[in-house]
């Protein structure tokens, strides 16, 4: 019996697959080809390159012209994965060689950003001479700046000058009343502005910026991070807005607020939300507008695919004793790329032949009792299932439907096993993944050890290793017919009917 595709709509080249970043091939179809080349091989872009290609961000950018509640910018805490913090600030010069470094020892990162730990506008000389240098020597390298767009307006032409073509706008409000809960005050024609005219400024300047860049032809990605009692119910209004105006991608990303980074939020207490709170909120934006579920919320010197870190490999103390002959790297980096853009296509191919169907045989998946099923997914990259479960320090978040499946995000927790063959007690780190794991009933793994198996099973979870190496979405939809066939789909409300 033939299975049912995955997505109604399979991607092509330039797009990420249907409901990953919410872009559907049709959604994608009025992009110029010039522009969907920009994004198919963009890990930020799309979530499907996210698998295949690497990102690297360089710290150049020390000073900031806001103040975000939310914020708390350190320079020496490794152990830390959020926006702002570093471990290393570099010159332009030091900047440009890491770059070259990363770029040919790790072939299939396409994309450089400047994102901090500052705003890189904040400081335009730093972040123009990185930028110009890179343009030189590196021209096969995709170019992005992540900004909070109060200085964005004054710096489009040098953007488009050195051919940035991405760039990704922070907009948590469109209304100063929401954004003087959230920003304290703004560094503006050499004044410290407080309250709501500070709001009321950083909005204007964003929304210039963000036209001005649409208006280039430069593609504009918004994150907006979500506070519960703050702007969570006004987000929406943000994604019309600047979906409205041409923005290509939202990003919500949930508000950090750990005490011990001792940002103001998380010194008074202020809650994050819950992964079904963010979930709902990114479908309630999504409609038609593209959205990114496969964020990391990377610091500001995150080296490698997203959801790993290299940056410990390359200390300027060991990019100096490297050897890099960046010309010939880029012929290796070019024979790298077009190996994965031939595998990408081959599944397109694959995905396109299937047949696409909504009841097939005795397969009746858009019953109405028929109910949707998270299922949680352990992966090292490459879209397919490669981690063991006690190694995985993230698992993906995938819906199983009548619809088919999506991509819905990803949530970290503490590796269970110490690495080896052998675990450890492992009794916090296994309650940490089970308590991210909170609404799944799959657990799909390359392996899985016997001692976490039954604790997850009690927790509604059903632990499974018989899909290593498989492509996750195919997988996902067998474990899926699996569970139709044990009669596990049926909403609660349908069986409760029954025995009535």
């Amino acid at each position: 019996m033939e299975l049912p595709v995955l997505n109604n709509v399979a991607p092509e080249a330039g797009g990420c697959s249907a409901g990953s970043c919410g872009s559907t091939d049709d959604q994608m179809g009025h992009l110029p080809e010039h522009i969907r080349e920009k994004v198919f091989n963009h890990p930020c872009y799309s979530e499907e390159a996210h698998h295949y290609f690497a990102r690297m961000h360089v710290a150049v950018a020390p000073a900031c012209n806001i103040q975000c509640h939310y914020c708390n910018r350190k320079y020496d805490c490794a152990n830390e994965s959020r926006p702002g913090v570093v471990s290393e600030l570099h010159h332009p010069v030091q900047a440009v060689k890491k770059v070259l470094a990363v770029a040919a020892t790790i072939p299939q990162m396409t994309v450089l950003g400047i994102a901090g730990p500052g705003d890189p506008l904040a400081n335009p000389e730093r972040t123009f001479e990185t930028f110009r240098m890179l343009s030189e020597q590196a021209p096969d390298i995709k170019l992005c700046v992540s900004t909070n767009g109060l200085s964005l307006p004054d710096h489009v032409d040098e953007m488009a000058k050195y051919n940035i073509d991405h760039v990704t706008i922070t907009i948590n409000c469109v209304d100063p009343d929401v954004g003087a809960l959230i920003y304290p005050w703004i560094f503006w024609k050499n004044k410290r502005i407080k309250g709501r005219e500070a709001a009321a400024i950083l909005i204007e300047q964003q929304q210039k910026g963000l036209e001005m860049l649409v208006a280039r032809g430069i593609l504009v990605k918004v994150n907006s991070v979500m506070i519960p009692g703050v702007n969570d119910k006004h987000l929406a209004e943000v994604s019309r807005i600047v979906k409205a105006k041409g923005a290509f991608l939202h990003n919500v990303m949930p508000l950090i607020s750990e005490a011990e980074h001792g940002t103001f939020y998380g010194m008074t207490g202020q809650r994050g939300p819950t992964n079904e709170e963010l979930q709902t909120l990114q479908d309630e934006c999504s409609g038609d507008m593209n959205m990114m579920r496969h964020c990391r919320q990377c610091r500001a010197d995150a080296v490698g695919l997203l959801g790993e870190d290299r940056g410990d490999e390359f200390t300027m103390d060991k990019i100096e004793k490297m050897d890099i002959n960046y010309p010939e790297a880029m012929k290796m980096r070019a024979e790298v790329h077009a190996a994965i853009n031939e595998e990408l296509e081959s599944k397109r191919v694959a995905k396109n032949a299937k047949v696409q169907l909504v009841s097939i045989d005795g397969l009746k998946l858009n019953k109405p009792e028929t109910r949707p099923v998270l299922m949680a997914i352990a992966t090292k990259g490459g879209g397919v299932i490669n981690e063991h479960f006690g190694h995985a320090s993230e698992f993906l978040i995938y819906e199983a439907s009548p619809s088919g499946v999506r991509f819905i995000g990803h949530r970290k927790t503490v590796a269970y096993c110490e690495g080896g063959d052998t675990c450890g007690d492992g009794e916090t780190a296994l309650d940490k993944s089970i308590k991210a794991l909170t609404g799944c009933e799959v657990v799909l793994c390359s392996k899985i050890g016997f001692e976490p198996w039954g604790p997850l099973e009690s927790a509604g979870i059903q632990p499974n290793g018989e899909h290593a190496m498989e492509p996750i979405e195919d997988a996902i939809l067998a474990m899926y017919e699996e569970m139709r066939v044990a009669g596990k789909l049926v909403h609660k409300s349908s069986e409760q009917q029954k025995v009535a």
